[in-house]
């Protein structure tokens, strides 16, 4: 766990230096209309927007490990049981109309993915 938290000080650190560095790109191009132009041409956008992605996506998944490790209401005990008996067989009939009663879409989808065996992102 050490190594994670490190990883994660250092990813928040470069997430919060390339959001400084695009805060001041942003407000230098308001005065400029030909540096707004280039940055919106830029075929730095595709990386920008392939960030935006991974982070929404994160964001997406670290909802979801919220809910599985700290919810200690029923709803989390059932998803935490769903996703237990998820890696061992195929969800029966009752564990499918378990997940459908989970509070949240995105705890349907994860529990669906995990449940399949599959490898593909849900966004």
């Amino acid at each position: 766990m050490e190594d994670i938290n490190l990883r994660i000080l250092r990813v928040t650190d470069g997430l919060r230096t390339i959001q400084r560095e695009l805060n001041s790109l942003a407000m230098q191009a308001t005065n400029d209309p030909q540096l707004m132009a280039a940055l919106g041409d830029s075929p730095d956008l595709d990386s920008i927007r392939l960030l935006k992605c991974a982070v929404d996506q994160m964001r997406h998944f670290l909802w979801f490990y919220f809910q599985v490790t700290q919810d200690k209401s029923e709803a989390g005990e059932q998803l935490r049981q769903t996703l237990r008996q998820a890696g061992a067989v195929a969800p029966s009939t009752d564990q499918r109309a378990d997940v459908e009663r989970l509070r949240w879409p995105s705890d349907v989808t994860l529990i669906r993915l995990l449940a399949d065996g599959s490898t593909n992102k849900p966004n």
